[in-house]
């Protein structure tokens, strides 16, 4: 099978395309013949060798595949050959086929298209577990979501309404990003690359400040969205996209009772009722038309290395994916 290997740490060259064995499936795993696979900044992470865990060499990337399982192992009972499923596994995702555990399996409704489930997995229940796990957000709450136009960013301004925020403000960085942004539900839109815009996400919400912010991008930006913070507000972090280490001086936080908290989506695997549960809901509302996945561009697996430049180029919109 053709799969994307990279034996070194490195720039998007390192990726490279090999033959491999297609592997067989044991006890309780299948082996899915992959119809989607979601490319995301944790994969960028792992080819330079940055990830929050090691990445052994050699290694072949990739989280988040949507397939139709081809085989299954001994002991597997919940699917059978030809069940459309949607997963997350450690790796190896960068393939035309990989195993997973039958006990990560989601079923793909016949209404939802693989590509839209492979933008879920990840990015989709980093966004519900941000703004209903770790952010406890309450009806009628103002949330203050930043790069609302990006994968996670979309999904979260959704997933704020369905939740029942009472206004929910998306920044971004250019006027196309802040319409996206716009147009799926965002009831404030400010661009944060404009010198001030915490005031304006202060005057948005009548100088009381939001209750949830969701922030990955550290540095300046995190201590201005600390200080847009409301009385019980919770600051979630959920990366450092500058690669600048925010500082926070923690008794600032007591003067209005405020939190910041972090976020990492494996923590969340590891509790499966979190889980399994919450990628079902997900895939619910897509179904239901409730939530709309946008799909920034869908490319050969051998495109993999332009894929990941794209991405970290920041020149793409949504949910980017590889076709084997």
């Amino acid at each position: 099978m053709k799969a994307i290997m990279l034996e070194e740490y490195g720039g998007p060259e390192v990726l490279k395309v090999v033959d491999l064995n297609r592997p067989s499936p044991k006890e309780r795993e299948v082996l899915i013949k992959i119809e989607s696979i979601g490319v995301n900044y944790a994969d960028t992470a792992r080819r330079e060798g940055k990830y929050v865990i090691d990445t052994p060499l050699p290694f072949v990337p990739g989280a988040e595949v949507a397939g139709v399982i081809e085989e299954t192992g001994s002991g597997v009972s919940r699917f059978r050959k030809g069940d459309r499923v949607v997963t997350l596994i450690g790796s190896d995702g960068y393939a035309e086929f990989a195993l997973a555990d039958e006990r990560g399996l989601i079923p793909v409704p016949e209404g939802v298209s693989f590509h839209e489930a492979v933008a879920l997995p990840l990015q989709g229940l980093s966004a519900y577990h941000i703004l209903k796990t770790m952010g406890r957000i309450e009806k009628g709450e103002t949330v203050l979501i930043h790069a609302a136009a990006g994968g996670v960013g979309s999904i979260a301004v959704q997933l704020a309404k369905l939740f029942g925020a009472g206004k929910v403000i998306a920044t971004a960085s250019n006027d196309e990003k802040l319409a996206i942004a716009k147009e799926l539900g965002a009831d404030e839109i400010i661009n944060y690359t404009l010198e001030g815009w915490e005031k304006k996400v202060l005057e948005a919400t009548e100088g009381k400040g939001v209750d949830v912010a969701l922030e990955m991008a550290g540095g300046e930006v995190f201590k201005k969205t600390l200080s847009c913070l409301a009385p019980f507000g919770r600051l979630v972090i959920y990366g450092v996209a500058s690669g600048e280490q925010p500082k926070l001086n923690p008794s600032y936080l007591m003067g209005k009772n405020q939190s910041v908290i972090g976020f990492f989506l494996p923590q969340i695997m590891r509790k499966k009722e979190l889980y399994l549960g919450s990628l079902k809901e997900l895939l619910m509302y897509v179904e239901n038309k409730q939530l709309k996945l946008t799909i920034g561009g869908i490319y050969d697996l051998e495109e993999a290395a332009n894929v990941h430049s794209l991405l970290q180029g920041r020149k793409t919109n949504g949910k980017l994916i590889l076709v084997p």
